[in-house]
């Protein structure tokens, strides 16, 4: 199993423990996602200690205040690293009022931009801003692989999945009141299907009252197998073929 989307840096016990009960779990391969420049550096020394964790190197939406050129440039000389094998994560999101619209709209451009230049996946976070996000990359990202991260647009699916993006469900998807979402993961093609845990945040139903440490990607993987009809087992080699070919880790 993978995790597709964790920040290891915001979870409250150490990195080693974490990856230790991730992959007594089986959970093989992790990607942690940096939200600022100190976030990034701080998951690139934990992907240096630990094989099986590899980065995202972006600017979060709610960090976007004051983007600028010098933002950009310490950015993609961070992606560079040999353990960066994607962009983000980027995006809109206007639920909180964090950092001003013109601002996410200018960082998201810009990571846009260096997914191209890169040539690595672009992981894509939205909240209340389905439309706006999906304009922009519609206008800017054609030919960029895009991760469509902790899916929680459900209406907009078939737009999605027309314009061939991967999409990763994180533990909301086994929240009650979430059917909307789940009735997507039946629908999303097998080889575009992801699972995350946005560790330590989105904790899966059965654990909920606890913080989420990525070794809870399993709960999520045993919900989304079972709305697909499909085994465990088999859920599990297809997102683990997804993703290796996505972020070309091995």
């Amino acid at each position: 199993m993978i995790d597709s989307h964790t920040h290891l840096v915001s979870c409250e016990q150490p990195d080693a423990e974490l990856v230790a009960d991730a992959e007594r779990q089986g959970v093989r391969r992790i990607l942690t996602v940096g939200m600022d420049g100190d976030s990034c550096r701080a998951s690139l020394r934990t992907a240096e200690d630990f094989p099986q964790v590899f980065v995202a190197i972006g600017r979060h939406p709610n960090l976007a205040s004051g983007f600028d050129d010098a933002d950009l440039s310490e950015l993609r000389a961070l992606a560079a690293h040999p353990r960066c094998v994607a962009i983000g994560e980027t995006g809109l999101d206007f639920f909180r009022d964090t950092a001003p619209r013109e601002d996410q709209e200018r960082a998201f451009a810009a990571q846009i931009g260096l997914a191209r230049e890169t040539g690595k996946p672009l992981v894509v976070h939205t909240r209340s801003a389905d439309d706006d996000t999906l304009q922009m990359l519609g206008g800017q990202a054609e030919g960029v692989r895009v991760v469509m991260h902790c899916f929680s647009m459900p209406r907009r699916l078939d737009a999605c999945i027309e314009r061939g993006y991967w999409i990763s469900f994180a533990g909301n998807v086994t929240y009650p009141a979430n059917a909307d979402l789940r009735a997507a993961a039946a629908r999303v093609p097998a080889e575009r299907l992801l699972v995350e845990t946005d560790a330590p945040y989105l904790t899966p139903q059965p654990v909920r009252k606890q913080r989420n440490v990525p070794a809870n990607v399993v709960l999520t993987a045993e919900l989304v197998a079972a709305e697909r009809g499909i085994s465990y087992e088999e859920l599990e080699q297809q997102v683990e073929r997804n993703a290796a070919a996505l972020f070309d880790w091995s």
